[in-house]
This record gives structure tokens, C-alpha cells and sequence, in this order.
């Protein structure tokens, strides 16, 4: 290990389903769930799904950029959603569903501007996905955090997870 890590925040739908399918890769070396991209202070799960709030279910990633690229990242984040619905996946509606990159640097920027103009032509829709610099992420309540891995049996857990990781896993050959 190189022993330097980076961080990035995903948006994109349910952060269950983004933790779950980033956890199946070598290089990242901690996940968080949790809220950014309001301004209400400490928001919580229930302020989130009631409306209440402004922010957007994320998933805060460290990963080291020595074995794992932060293109391979955002190919993986780009498969595992739909960057071309506003605030929405699936069934999960809402600003809270917002697809959305928050960066920590400007060669993060860079690359996610330039990776989104580079895979535009593989969609029908204009891809919606903002990118907006990192100001505040506020970890999500616990029993949020791996949540997949606790609650594989749930029905959302095995069906509208199950289905994002089985595509990911086909798309890099994972087992």
C-alpha cells in the first residue's frame, strides 16, 4: 500500500446500494454512508426521507490511487445508477436520490468533468450528474453503515441491491 489515500463522495440513489457495490473492489480502504450538499446542520436519516432536508444520500470513499484508479471509480459509479435520472432511481424518489460527485481536489474535478464529456455518447439522455467540491459530509447513523452486508436477506437488500451488484460484478468479472 502506498500509503496515501484519497477521498470522494458518491451520490447516486440509495447509499445501501452505493456502499454495497463499491465495497466488491481491491483499493478502497473505508466506506461511509451519509448525508452532504445541504446547508441544515446534522441531518438525520428521518429528517432525509421525510423531505426535511436538503441533503443527499452519499457514500463517503477512501481508496488508494495506487490500486485502484479514480477512473475505475467513476466507470464503476457511472454502471452501478442511472446519471441520466433527476433524483431519482428506480422506485427511490427524491432529491435525496441526486446523482452527484463531490470532490476533494481539483484533479478529482478535472478527471470527473473530463470522464462525464467522455461517456455522454453511451447515453440517449443528457447525463445529470453534478460535480460540486466536497464542503461537508456528516456520517450517517450507524445502523446504515454496511448495511448490505448485515441485511443481505431483506427484500430491497436482495433485489434492488442484489440486482446493481450482479451488473457490476458481470461488467468486471468479478465472482
Amino acid at each position: 500500500m502506498s500509503g496515501k489515500t484519497e477521498t470522494i463522495v458518491f451520490g447516486g440513489g440509495c447509499f445501501w446500494c452505493t456502499e454495497a457495490v463499491f465495497r466488491l473492489f481491491k483499493g478502497i480502504t473505508r466506506t461511509t454512508v451519509g448525508y452532504s450538499g445541504g446547508k441544515s446542520l446534522n441531518p438525520t436519516y428521518e429528517q432525509i426521507c421525510n423531505g426535511n432536508s436538503d441533503h443527499i444520500e452519499v457514500m463517503e470513499l477512501e481508496f488508494d490511487p495506487s490500486k485502484i484508479a479514480l477512473e475505475k471509480l467513476l466507470d464503476i459509479f457511472f454502471t452501478m445508477h442511472d446519471p441520466t435520472s433527476m433524483d431519482r432511481q428506480g422506485a427511490d424518489a427524491g432529491i435525496q436520490y441526486r446523482s452527484v460527485i463531490f470532490y476533494t481536489s481539483e484533479d478529482q474535478k478535472k478527471s470527473c468533468v473530463d470522464f462525464i464529456k467522455k461517456i455522454q455518447k453511451d447515453y440517449d439522455k443528457p447525463i445529470v450528474t453534478e460535480v460540486k467540491t466536497l464542503d461537508k459530509f456528516y456520517t450517517g447513523e450507524e445502523y446504515h453503515q454496511n448495511y448490505y452486508e448485515r441485511n443481505s436477506n431483506q427484500p430491497y437488500c436482495s433485489v434492488v441491491i442484489g440486482q446493481k451488484i450482479q451488473k457490476v460484478k458481470k461488467k468486471y468479472g468479478l465472482s
